[in-house]
């Protein structure tokens, strides 16, 4: 590091934006070379599908394409039988994708990447072909499926292990499915907003749990792994307190959970039952959210949103009650498949059952 750098503040701030400049000039190429190759890959795939049926080439025809290809490009190693393959995968996953209307090279967006909603079929041009790969395999022809997990790699930065852990849980299947009142009682846009964020069932497969667990042990556990329970909850919450205290005329109430959802920027109040759903249950959070509007809520800030994840729940008793009610609330269940057997708790028994025991002895 020169002497010049360490004593001239207008000549190391010049220094540090050159550097930020190179930096983004190198990451729009990379990105640009990285859609562009995709975007060969995909015509490369729809090549061999017109080439396969027009000649009734068989199975080898891949080897054959690969083996002319690397003569060609020797130190290319992307044309090997499965890449191929994958690629005609790639072209059949979207057959119609070009024939679309596509982002320009001078795009202002950033990075020249589409953004969430805008341009989505594009965007599988955008993500890495590992990634796509992954899609194309757990996705199993479903474009409908598979452009949702591109949206959300897009959205999220997910690497290819975040990848594969949502498309492990089913979160196509469960995304905004929880039983809501929120067409009602919130305006149409945030209505949208407010029902993508939430899931039925949530899965909590990330839990360590005895059998015989208890609500404290359940509230415990979600947030002694609060970066897991984030990732479940979804893109933008951040947590704000558990067993929040709130004041509710002379009565002293404590919220579940509290968090804000920077994407619909709005609390969000989350109660978590472990038995089956019980229409007072509402009245219960739509006291909490009304609480939390007049208490915590800024002007700047959407309304409160309510969750209530329950062990189990009738659909049609759920959606009773929540007509029933004036604040946005919506209801789902969860799941657990992950038990540590009686006869190997990992642990210590809860309050309750130490004083059962003690009350056994005579």
């Amino acid at each position: 590091m020169s002497n010049l750098i360490k004593i001239d503040n207008e000549y190391k701030n010049w220094v540090t934006e050159v550097s930020k400049r190179f930096r983004q000039t190198q990451l729009k190429a990379a990105v640009k070379t990285n859609s562009d190759m995709l975007r060969f890959y995909w015509s490369l795939g729809r090549d061999i599908v017109g080439m396969s049926e027009k000649n009734n080439y068989g199975s080898g025809f891949y080897k054959t394409i690969s083996e002319d290809l690397k003569d060609i490009f020797p130190d290319i190693k992307s044309f090997s039988p499965t890449n191929l393959k994958y690629m005609r995968y790639f072209y059949e996953m979207y057959p119609e994708i070009l024939n679309r209307p596509q982002l320009g090279d001078d795009s202002e967006n950033e990075l020249n990447r589409p953004q969430a909603g805008d341009d989505l079929e594009n965007a599988i041009f955008f993500i890495p072909w590992g990634h796509n790969k992954v899609i194309i395999d757990k996705c199993k022809g479903d474009s409908a499926k598979a452009l949702f997990y591109v949206k959300k790699t897009l959205e999220n930065n997910w690497s290819r292990d975040v990848l594969l852990n949502f498309l492990d849980t089913d979160l196509y299947e469960r995304q905004g499915k929880a039983v809501t009142n929120f067409a009602l009682t919130l305006p149409a846009e945030q209505s949208d907003l407010a029902q993508a964020m939430t899931k039925d069932p949530y899965r909590f497969d990330f839990l360590t749990l005895r059998e015989k667990y208890d609500e404290k042990e359940l509230k415990d556990a979600l947030i002694n792994k609060a970066e897991k329970f984030l990732m479940e909850l979804g893109t933008g919450f951040a947590y704000m307190g558990r067993e929040v205290r709130i004041e509710v005329g002379d009565t002293e109430k404590f919220i579940d959970m509290l968090f804000y959802n920077t994407k619909r920027h709005c609390y969000v109040v989350l109660e978590v039952k472990t038995g089956k759903f019980d229409s007072s249950y509402a009245g219960q959070l739509g006291t909490y959210v009304v609480a939390v509007n007049h208490q915590i809520k800024s002007e700047e800030d959407n309304p409160t949103v309510g969750l209530l994840i329950c062990k189990d729940l009738d659909k049609v008793e759920a959606q009773y009650a929540l007509e029933s009610s004036s604040q946005p609330i919506g209801v789902s269940s969860y799941e657990l498949s992950k038990l540590i057997p009686e006869e190997f708790k990992g642990s210590m028994p809860t309050i309750e059952e130490i004083e059962a025991e003690f009350g056994n002895i005579d």
